[in-house]
């Protein structure tokens, strides 16, 4: 989630009563097909899931999951991690890819939430964002998930899944961001960008989606870019990888 970008979302005209009925339409079958929808990010504190949401940029939750417990195990607190030697760290890390570039970023922002933060990873997203490394997005799955303050995290299966569904035509983060969500009651935010990420891992795949096995299915504006045949359609299903 390294480079997403940090401004304020633009605020988006209200949105048509009849879109909001639909999106809402869409929530309500996506809940029923994925009720257990939760971050799929291993972590046991915040400062945890705010270094395995950066570790998981160009990577896979799984492939995260699979280092995070050595990585934690070494350095186990915000000021451990910002003294740490980066070949070790990156020796730890390499599965994840552009293993480098994050051991960089993960030290640095362990140094800012020890010394900036006196080791107490931040409450609010105007703080988390001055972290280094940090973005809005990466912020908000820490709010989310760890905090319980709701937030849209528009990774690239939300940004794809949040098109096809006719809830954005926008292509930047942040004002798919601002879109989506004026779609939905605050409260809502967070289990909204669940669902989205766990449809397009599971069945909505940038390529070939599974549309005669989708929950959404004929509700979809985008029903038919994929096969609508549910024999074929059912195979492309999977679990994902991350």
């Amino acid at each position: 989630m390294l480079g997403y970008s940090c401004r304020v979302p633009r605020i988006p005209t209200v949105p048509p009563l009849e879109q909001v009925e639909v999106a809402r339409h869409h929530y309500d079958l996506l809940s029923r097909a994925y009720p257990e929808a939760s971050c799929e990010l291993d972590f046991d504190s915040p400062f945890e899931l705010l270094v395995a949401t950066v570790l998981s940029a160009q990577s896979t939750d799984r492939r995260v999951n699979g280092v995070t417990p050595a990585l934690f195990a070494r350095f186990p607190t915000p000021a451990a991690l910002a003294e740490a030697e980066p070949s070790v760290v990156e020796e730890i890390i390499r599965p994840t890819g552009f293993y480098r570039a994050k051991t960089e970023a993960i030290i640095a922002l362990a140094r800012d939430v020890a010394d900036r933060f006196d080791g107490v990873v931040p409450r609010t997203l105007e703080e988390l964002v001055t972290l280094r490394g940090v973005g809005r997005k990466t912020a908000n799955v820490v709010l989310g998930d760890a905090f319980g303050v709701p937030g849209i995290t528009p990774d690239t299966h939300f940004m794809r899944v949040s098109r096809r569904l006719g809830w954005t035509a926008a292509t930047k983060p942040d004002d798919v961001e601002a879109e989506v969500g004026a779609l939905f009651p605050e409260r809502d935010w967070t289990q909204v960008s669940h669902l989205l990420i766990w449809h397009g891992r599971r069945c909505c795949h940038a390529r070939r989606p599974a549309c005669g096995a989708c929950p959404v299915g004929q509700a979809c504006p985008a029903y038919g870019e994929g096969p609508t045949d549910p024999a074929i359609a059912q195979a492309l299903l999977r679990e994902p990888r991350g």
